[in-house]
This record gives C-alpha cells, sequence and structure tokens, in this order.
C-alpha cells in the first residue's frame, strides 16, 4: 500500500503515486490503520473457535477489498496513479450488509449490550471492529480535509464492516458454544 521509500533520517515515506509525506501525516496514518485492521483480520481468521468455512471465505474477501481500499488511500486525488486503482462501489457495501444478515438470521435476539469476549474468534471479532471504528474516523477526517470525494464509499464500506464484526462475533460464539456475556445493570 504505502512504499518504504524516504529514509529513517527524514521520518518520511512516499504514497503510491510518488508524494512524500511525513510519516504522521493523516494519509499515512490512515493508511496503517486499515493496514492494522488488515492484520486484525488474518489474526481472526486464523483462530481456531469459531471460525467456519462461510465466514473463513468472507474474511478473505474482505481482506482483498480492505487492501484494495489501502492502495486507494495511497494515492493523491488526481493522480496518475488514483487513475488505475479499481474504485471500491456501493455493492461492496451491500455484500458485507447481506453476509452480516446472513449470520444475524440464525442467532438469538440481542437483549443487552454485548460485553466483548466469549471465544477467541469472538473476542478477536471485537479487536477488529474497534480498529475498524478508529480507520473509519480516519477516513472520515481524511475525506473532510483533503476533499477527497472517492473516500465516501470507503466510509461507508467501513462502518458497514464494524458492523459485520459486531455480528460475527456474535456468531463465534454461537458457533463455539461460549457464552455471550451482556451488560448488566448495577440496581
Amino acid at each position: 500500500m504505502i512504499h518504504s521509500g524516504g529514509n529513517a533520517d527524514d521520518s518520511s515515506s512516499s504514497l503510491l503515486s510518488g508524494e512524500l509525506l511525513p510519516k504522521d501525516s493523516l494519509r499515512l496514518e490512515t493508511g496503517g490503520a486499515l493496514d492494522e485492521l488488515n492484520a486484525h483480520l488474518g489474526l481472526l481468521a486464523a483462530t481456531d473457535s469459531g471460525c467456519d468455512e462461510a465466514l473463513l471465505r468472507e474474511l478473505t474477501r474482505i481482506q482483498s477489498e480492505l487492501f484494495q481500499l489501502g492502495t486507494l488511500i495511497a494515492t493523491t486525488p488526481g493522480s496518475d496513479a488514483r487513475k488505475r486503482v479499481t474504485p471500491l462501489l456501493p455493492e461492496h457495501s451491500i455484500w458485507i450488509d447481506t453476509a452480516a444478515q446472513r449470520m444475524r438470521d440464525a442467532l438469538p435476539a440481542c437483549a443487552s449490550f454485548v460485553l466483548p469476549g466469549g471465544c477467541t474468534a469472538a473476542a478477536q471479532a471485537h479487536v477488529a471492529r474497534t480498529v475498524c471504528r478508529r480507520a473509519e474516523r480516519r477516513v472520515v477526517r481524511l475525506t473532510r480535509e483533503e476533499q477527497d470525494p472517492e473516500l465516501a464509499v470507503v466510509q461507508t464500506w467501513l462502518n458497514c464492516l464494524a458492523n459485520y464484526l459486531f455480528v460475527c462475533a456474535r456468531w463465534c460464539n454461537h458457533q463455539s458454544g461460549a457464552a455471550e456475556r451482556g451488560m448488566h445493570s448495577s440496581e
């Protein structure tokens, strides 16, 4: 996604579109958040509990689309490199919603706030969800500050993914037989 151009002395990295940016720039922070999310999804897919074959296929597709998003972030609007990036389409978000609904349909109703935990896969799905929300906030800010309208579909996709990951955590607990812990009021 992001080239490691620049050097350790100047604390910069180059984008796929060639620009050299400080390592703490918003665009690089956003790309880093997406990369971190992808790594957490890989860890989720590697867990031994709660992941069935359908879920593993979905996670692989999501990771591929996430890599595509990282490539978009690694290019600036109007650059030649941006023109070569395959755009993310609204249909990608619809697919994630449909995948979440597949799991939701098989789950009992959610009666209270769900505390992260349960089986290892569910706990990892919750970690991925929180990282996804952070990446989403970075994309929202990048879209606003750099006036990059192509990132609007990325915002929607990340929002759908965070919702998917919440359902995924519940699904993993359900599949593995782990108890789902809910938040109880302190009366």
